[in-house]
């Protein structure tokens, strides 16, 4: 059997919107002033950000994946964010045979 593509793959993720609260927020003063912004644009694997035609982030957390990628190139203080509330947020509906064939460590 031929193994699913990456966008196969993610396209069995379901994703529980919290439409009341974000869960990603852009400082946008700091992220322009520390190039974060592009950066961030840049380095997302969901492309859940970005750059508008005035330099300003847009965020669309719907499609977060929850990896924490933009929180490690993110500079201080240009980013907050958390786990979406309880029940909301992506839930994975595919589990890797790598990690269903890893033998048991002692």
């Amino acid at each position: 059997m031929k193994p699913l593509s990456v966008p196969e793959r993610l396209a069995k993720n379901r994703f529980n919107l919290d439409e009341e609260e974000s869960h990603i927020e852009v400082n946008q003063e700091i992220a322009k002033a520390t190039g974060t912004g592009r950066a961030l644009v840049a380095c997302c694997p969901a492309h859940v950000y970005s750059e508008e035609s005035d330099g300003t982030i847009s965020v669309e957390y719907a499609a977060c994946l929850e990896c924490g990628t933009c929180l490690a190139i993110a500079a201080p203080g240009a980013l907050t964010w958390h786990y979406p509330r309880g029940g909301f947020g992506v839930q994975f509906r595919e589990v890797s045979s790598f990690h269903l064939n890893k033998p048991d460590r002692e």
